[in-house]
């Protein structure tokens, strides 16, 4: 369908997208949108370690694992396309022909808006470097002159979802999307994820708060609109928008 509309969201690593948009993404798909999930590493090396804790693991086999658990968690929340680039972790490898590859698949998909990471993490710099190499793949899909011939990029929104220690990032929501209609997807995507499972309440509670903040900022503690999940989102460039 020609009119289909369309998100992209660029995470690092396998898990990511779930944490921290899976409620995005599955409500967005019943709205009809077609929602591409580009992980760029399997998360192999720095976010598998109880896979490693098993004995003759291999990085071939946790490849595969992961695979499987990102697949699972994005048929679970509805997810039109999974793409992975398998550019290794740990450090993710931004080469020019990784960055082509990305280009690729935002012109492939001419996303409404697109999501990924904070522009910070001291913690994770495989985070924030997705971020900038986000914001620079988006702008090389603007130019006339790459690939030309091809259709040229908009201007989506980039949305920078929750990362894991809020404080430390200097990320400031100012977007808060109430996804208490999926939420159950959310969770099964989350559970699919089972080689983090120290992370199911985490982000369980994530969305709980996330809630109460929606409800407060969607007409006052006593007179908001009814939420008890959400999602937190910090947009990149002024916005215009009926949703997402």
């Amino acid at each position: 369908m020609p009119d289909t509309k369309t998100a992209l969201v660029i995470s690092a690593h396998a898990a990511d997208f779930v944490w921290r948009c899976g409620g995005a993404i599955a409500l967005h798909a019943e709205k009809g949108y077609d929602v591409t999930v580009l992980c760029l590493s399997f998360g192999e090396r720095g976010e598998s370690a109880k896979l490693w804790k098993q004995e003759g693991m291999t990085l071939d086999k946790v490849k595969e694992v992961r695979h499987q658990e990102a697949q699972n968690a994005a048929d679970a929340l509805g997810v039109h396309e999974l793409v992975c680039l398998d550019m290794g972790d740990y450090p993710l490898d931004f080469s020019r022909e990784n960055k082509m590859r990305i280009v690729d698949v935002i012109r492939k998909v001419q996303p409404a808006f697109m999501l990924s990471h904070s522009q910070y993490d001291p913690y994770n710099t495989d985070h924030m470097y997705t971020t900038q190499v986000a914001l620079e793949t988006r702008m090389i899909a603007q130019a006339w002159g790459h690939n030309p011939g091809e259709k040229v990029l908009g201007a989506p929104q980039l949305y920078l979802f929750e990362p894991h220690q809020t404080e430390q990032m200097g990320w400031k929501p100012d977007t808060f999307l109430d996804i208490t209609p999926v939420w159950e997807k959310k969770r099964a995507a989350i559970e699919c994820m089972e080689g983090q499972q120290h992370l199911w309440d985490y982000y369980t509670n994530v969305a709980e708060n996330r809630g109460n903040h929606f409800r407060r900022n969607s007409g006052g503690q006593s007179g908001g609109r009814d939420c008890r999940y959400a999602e937190g989102f910090q947009s990149v460039f002024p916005r215009t928008v009926d949703e997402l």
